[in-house]
């Protein structure tokens, strides 16, 4: 019993609601579609929501916030559902979309009139299960590109202009497919790095460098990887998390890699259930929240560790990872929480999409003190 208290008090420690963050639900909206993918309009009050209606259509919506209300601005179906989008290739006086669908296309839309594309491409022979964007908002160097992950195994970086990749990245004649589920670029600190993250369905991680062309870094995390994200996409590589099935994330340390040993990692089981998203907050970036299948909303802080590179015996430097704490935790819904955007604009505000329909908006507060 008395181990019990012991574990108690320790828990309602780290859980002290006078100093820890508060996950506030500030809208609730429910939906006629299943969502996908929801991320803030850059700049602005407003946000998106895609997803896929019952009779396998794509949904495309735009809401504006007003007065603790979400507010439908417009809405158009499309002819496949939609399953993921991204603002990052696009500036921000444009704010053009780029979505991936269930058949397999790239199409980029302009919020004020998204009736046609205003780029399509057949970018995957199956469904595009991720997209990023980068250098098109004022963050990061180089030109604008896009990263698509496709149900059929390919990983492939894109030109907003252009209907051939700049790269693809395919599995090697006679490999059997693995359906790559995550995507994420990083390390665009100049005009000429860049790398893209991806994670697949059998647990293999890869990280490719687009200055070399080369595969980075590979490794395997014995569980389905749901999410992939550096902690930013614009700095010399730092950290990112990996979110995988059976209730476990990692965070690597991607600034020491060791020849054999590969980059120093820290392993942490959360969400009694799949794990599917990590998110960086975009003003502190080691604050980031996970959401679980079980609906559960986490909110960690990373510390790294007093030396973050130790001597390995054959005399190469070695990374040494960091350590995690769960600052607050609430369970919002009893579906998985699919899609999570912070806002960029306002600390603490986000959107987040969960399978039983609905699209919420959150406050996380305090988060300024950490």
């Amino acid at each position: 019993g008395q181990s019990n208290l012991t574990t108690m008090a320790a828990a309602t420690n780290v859980m002290d609601t006078t100093e820890a963050p508060q996950i506030i639900e500030h809208i609730h909206k429910s939906l006629t579609h299943t969502p996908y993918e929801t991320k803030w309009v850059p700049c602005s009050a407003r946000l998106v929501c895609m997803g896929i209606y019952p009779k396998a259509k794509g949904a495309l919506q735009v809401f504006e916030m007003s007065q603790g209300e979400l507010t439908l601005v417009s809405e158009t179906q499309k002819p496949h559902g939609i399953k993921c989008g991204t603002f990052g290739a696009s500036s921000i006086e444009e704010r053009h979309l780029a979505c991936g669908d269930y058949a397999g296309n790239l199409s980029i839309y302009d919020l004020s009139n998204q009736d046609a594309p205003l780029f399509s491409v057949q970018a995957h022979s199956q469904i595009i299960n991720a997209i990023d964007g980068i250098g098109g908002q004022d963050v990061g160097y180089g030109a604008p590109e896009l990263v698509t992950g496709g149900r059929d195994g390919c990983v492939r970086v894109w030109d907003p202009r252009v209907a051939e990749p700049v790269v693809s990245l395919e599995p090697d004649d006679g490999q059997s497919v693995r359906d790559c589920w995550t995507v994420a670029f990083g390390n665009s600190y100049n005009d000429e790095e860049r790398c893209v993250a991806a994670g697949y369905d059998n647990g293999d991680i890869k990280l490719f460098d687009l200055r070399t062309n080369t595969l980075r870094y590979e490794t395997n995390v014995a569980n389905g990887v749901t999410g992939v994200e550096f902690d930013r996409r614009d700095i010399e590589m730092n950290k990112f998390a990996v979110t995988t099935l059976e209730s476990k994330f990692r965070v690597y340390d991607a600034r020491t890699q060791h020849p054999t040993e590969g980059l120093a990692y820290l392993s942490e089981k959360a969400h009694k259930s799949t794990v599917w998203l990590a998110r960086h907050l975009p003003q502190n970036r080691d604050l980031f929240m996970t959401g679980g299948g079980n609906g559960g909303f986490n909110v960690y802080k990373y510390s790294y560790p007093s030396a973050r590179t130790t001597t390995a015996k054959d005399n190469h430097p070695m990374g040494v990872a960091g350590s995690v704490e769960l600052l607050n935790s609430r369970v919002m819904s009893t579906q998985p929480i699919v899609s999570f955007d912070w806002s960029p604009d306002k600390q603490g505000l986000c959107t987040l999409a969960c399978l039983d329909q609905t699209l919420r908006v959150y406050i996380v507060t305090k988060l300024h003190k950490y």
